[in-house]
């Protein structure tokens, strides 16, 4: 589950920028290649933030698509996956761009610090 490995890099983010507050919400921008599964994220995040400022925050997960273009006919559409195929021509030629991201958009603090 490497739901895990990402909710320590975002929890890192996200203590920094609270500066000791108390966190409410975290709002996460993913690239669907990171191929993360939100119910998996949130049980990691609630894990790796236990006792902390983040504890009991929200997660808001927003994915953000790949692109494939395909060099031989030149379909573009939206990939999930690193193995796209073209989906006008079925082509393995395809070049991906995006849906690599991983950005930490927004904290919410709790009202009661």
């Amino acid at each position: 589950m490497h739901e895990f490995g990402l909710c320590e890099g975002i929890l890192g983010a996200v203590e920094r920028r609270a500066a000791g507050r108390r966190v409410s919400r975290v709002r996460v921008r993913v690239g669907t290649l990171h191929q993360v599964v939100a119910p998996a994220l949130d049980q990691a995040f609630a894990m790796v933030s236990a006792g902390g400022v983040a504890e009991d925050a929200g997660v808001d997960l927003v994915l953000v698509p790949a692109t494939c273009r395909c060099r031989t006919c030149g379909h573009e559409g939206d990939a999930e996956d690193v193995l796209a195929v073209c989906a006008g021509c079925g082509s393995p030629d395809v070049e991906l761009s995006g849906g690599d991201e991983l950005t930490l958009e927004s904290i919410e603090l709790a009202a009661n610090q």
